[in-house]
């Protein structure tokens, strides 16, 4: 049985957080989140992981995980860079990268088995990692049936700002229905809000079911999400802050049922940073979980 890849997106600048948060360290022995959601893909049975990063953090990611991971797992680094669109596309002014959309575009050549795809500054928890390796490790790479990891929205809140959520209508029989990119939540005077499409801030349930990027797809999406970046492109190449989002795919093929989407829910209490304030929070999360012996104290040694 062939081993499932798992591509991150680590391109963003971290504009809200101050810094490069993908390398930031959360623990005494410099780990980053990213080091924990690589040791549980690793220890799910992940054979290979994809880096997406810019060419500009190319050698200080390479420096820092191409040590530690050598010989436990095969590691690749694929580029997202705003000009990387066809030709006909490029007469724009584009400084921002085109969203996670594009960003997973960037790993079809590195990608050749069932893959999940996770963001760089999410701790995911170890039983999402087991649960989705073993759905990919049961999917026909050549089938359209694709899952995801479903998160309560209440544990996935910074206390300190607005977050950006992908929102999910779930049917009774566990398969996505639709998801809606929700681009600003917050907590107003303890409720969470939403902003919706006017700017208006409306209430939105702590219960709802978000998606946190943390996908499961055959090779097939690939050849789907194509050619949707490329009408998206038709429409939107000369918007500077367009975006093409990964969960504008998912909702697209499964409103037209080109494919199905398992929702594999998580109690767990996620945690990232977006915020610098959110750092203490994290470390401090990061720390209990090697006290209590879920994570070894030096997890590359």
């Amino acid at each position: 049985m062939s081993k499932p890849t798992l591509v991150i997106l680590a391109a963003g600048v971290g504009s809200r957080y101050g810094g490069l948060k993908q390398l930031d360290t959360f623990s005494e022995q410099g780990d980053t989140i990213l080091d924990f959601s690589i040791y549980d893909a690793i220890q799910a049975g992940f054979g290979k992981v994809v880096f997406i990063i810019r060419k500009t953090i190319e050698e200080d990611f390479k420096a820092f995980f191409n040590p530690k991971l050598e010989g436990k797992i095969e590691v690749e680094y694929v580029f997202q860079e705003t000009d990387a669109i066809p030709e006909k596309f490029k007469d724009n002014n584009r400084e921002k990268p085109w969203g996670t959309g594009h960003a997973l575009l960037m790993a079809k050549d590195a990608v050749t088995e069932n893959f999940a795809v996770i963001n760089a500054d999410d701790f995911y928890g170890r039983e999402a990692f087991q649960g989705i390796a073993e759905a990919l490790r049961n999917t026909d790479k050549n089938a359209t049936q694709f899952n995801m990891m479903g998160y309560v929205l209440k544990n996935t809140i910074s206390d300190y700002g607005f977050v950006s959520r992908g929102e999910c209508n779930v049917n009774n029989e566990g398969f996505l229905v639709g998801i809606e990119e929700r681009t600003h939540i917050e907590k107003v005077n303890g409720d969470l809000m939403f902003k919706d499409a006017n700017e208006v801030l409306k209430p939105i349930s702590e219960e709802t079911i978000v998606s946190m990027n943390f996908f499961g797809f055959t090779p097939k999406y690939f050849e789907i999400s194509s050619s949707m970046f490329e009408t998206f492109l038709e429409k939107n190449y000369k918007e500077l802050k367009a975006e093409f989002f990964i969960p504008s795919v998912v909702n697209n093929v499964i409103v037209d049922r080109t494919a199905t989407m398992e929702v594999l829910k998580s109690n767990a209490r996620w945690f990232g940073v977006t915020y610098k304030e959110d750092k203490p929070y994290v470390t401090s999360e990061i720390q209990k979980l090697k006290d209590t012996g879920v994570y070894p104290k030096f997890l590359w040694a």
